[in-house]
């Protein structure tokens, strides 16, 4: 699906209550990184895809699946940060922006859900062996990097009921 067609974003929570009538987790993980540039050289398309993919897609998630995340007995939900949201990198910007937009959005609807079944989380992988690092630091060796897979013991624990935390952000790294 593509995230920046907001009517299908509308579209998946209905379909997966007529199908399933709740939803146990959600893990926000979709991101593009967009140009490495000076804010005042960037397109402002490219600004744009970049907030519609990494804030307004999650906070269109959330607003869909919210409904049926209440109808589970322990709704999880868990997005993909990254460093850059509280590093102020130069030529990071529009990524920099949009993270620390994901993680305003996802602690708010955190502490909304304090009361609730709802646990949501943040997770920053840091440094990982893929295509979006890839692009954005061609030099580097991916050999020496984690890959996804490394992290994803740590995605499930954070997804699973037993996990009882509420608004907090984890470094995979630490």
């Amino acid at each position: 699906m593509n995230l920046r067609d907001s009517e299908a974003i509308d579209r998946l929570g209905a379909s997966i209550f007529e199908r399933w009538g709740r939803l146990d987790a959600v893990l926000g993980n979709a991101g593009v990184l967009g140009q490495l540039t000076p804010l005042a050289h960037l397109e402002p398309k490219t600004f744009q895809e970049v907030m519609e993919v990494n804030v307004t897609a999650n906070w269109r998630l959330l607003r869909s699946l919210d409904p049926l995340l209440r109808q589970s007995d322990s709704g999880r939900v868990l997005f993909v940060t990254s460093g850059a949201a509280r590093k102020h990198t130069p030529f990071w910007g529009a990524y920099s922006v949009s993270k620390a937009a994901l993680e305003s959005l996802a602690l708010t609807y955190a502490a909304e859900c304090e009361t609730t079944n709802i646990k949501v989380n943040l997770i920053n992988p840091g440094p990982m062996r893929t295509a979006m690092r890839k692009k954005a630091m061609p030099g580097e060796d991916p050999n020496t990097l984690p890959s996804p897979d490394d992290m994803a013991p740590k995605i499930v624990e954070m997804l699973s009921p037993s996990f009882t935390q509420n608004g907090v952000a984890v470094n995979f790294r630490d």
